[in-house]
């Protein structure tokens, strides 16, 4: 199969920042609007593409992940707990993880389609230390551990029929596949779904799933987003005008634009000057549609 490539000319840039670490895009339906997090900087930002119009919410506390509730506002995965935020207003938390590691923190989250908010951690300190787990929070307000050992939590998504749950473990390099079972949020059936060469200086950070069954997992450190089929062929690669891709979601009124948030951490001088719109949101139209992101349901 011939592969797609949209180089970094394609990307726009649609929100020109200095994040430190731009991460977690979360496309709201209802809202028109682009959330994202700098989840160093302590902010939420929120961009609506049509009009222009950017706000900026300012926590004091590193954000990790960012989703929609269904009854308004977000659930946040904040470094050590899950916390309920309406912008502007006051953190409700919900409840704390890890306290017995310090070095952990929350790194991505996401929410499947029966409305359960899904999260994982990873050593801050010692990045490919196999420390993180894997937790998910039902509408109950439950909170359950379905994996251990992981290798820095990063990207997750459902395939189209909710019946695959792919998960990235940045330090294993490698997104892994799953059996889900849509009812009761049970996994089997780990498997590895898409690899890097981390010879390559790259690793797989956050991930989309396209309405084909497409996922679409940004390479950090390679500048890159590649969109694997289901099968697990190489169909696009995006090229990107910066190094430090992080995350991407589909947005837009039609769901036809793949967002990419980036990081300006680590880099030096000479790469920000090589680099400078590192830190800021791009935007790619590839031909495909996403699927509406679902809410959370507690």
């Amino acid at each position: 199969m011939n592969r797609t490539r949209i180089g970094p000319r394609d990307c726009e840039c649609v929100q020109r920042i200095e994040a430190t670490c731009g991460e977690s895009p979360m496309w709201s339906v209802r809202e028109r609007a682009l959330y994202w997090t700098d989840n160093l900087g302590g902010a939420i930002h929120r961009l609506q593409p049509e009009n222009g119009d950017e706000r900026t919410f300012l926590l004091g506390r590193n954000v990790m992940a960012i989703a929609v509730r269904e009854r308004g506002g977000l659930v946040l995965a904040l470094a050590k707990e899950l916390a309920f935020y309406e912008p502007g207003g006051e953190l409700e938390p919900i409840e704390a993880v890890e306290q017995d590691k310090p070095q952990n923190r929350f790194n991505d989250g996401k929410v499947d389609p029966h409305g359960r908010l899904w999260a994982g951690t990873m050593d801050d300190v010692d990045w490919d230390a196999p420390s993180g787990s894997l937790y998910r929070l039902d509408p109950s307000l439950a909170v359950s551990r379905l994996q251990g050992e992981v290798a820095c939590a990063n990207g997750l998504g459902w395939s189209p029929d909710g019946r695959t749950f792919y998960f990235g473990e940045s330090f294993r390099y490698t997104v892994f596949a799953y059996d889900f079972e849509p009812d009761t949020g049970a996994l089997a059936g780990r498997r590895a779904f898409a690899t890097v060469d981390r010879s390559s200086g790259a690793f797989p950070d956050g991930l989309t799933v396209d309405a084909e069954g497409g996922v679409w997992s940004v390479h950090n450190g390679a500048g890159r987003v590649v969109r694997y089929a289901p099968d697990g062929e190489v169909t696009h690669e995006v090229e990107t005008p910066v190094s430090q891709p992080t995350s991407c979601i589909f947005g837009g009124r039609d769901l036809d634009v793949l967002y990419i948030t980036t990081s300006r951490q680590n880099l030096t001088p000479e790469q920000l000057e090589r680099y400078p719109l590192s830190g800021s949101v791009l935007a790619v139209r590839p031909g495909v549609n996403g699927m509406a992101e679902p809410l959370f349901q507690g």
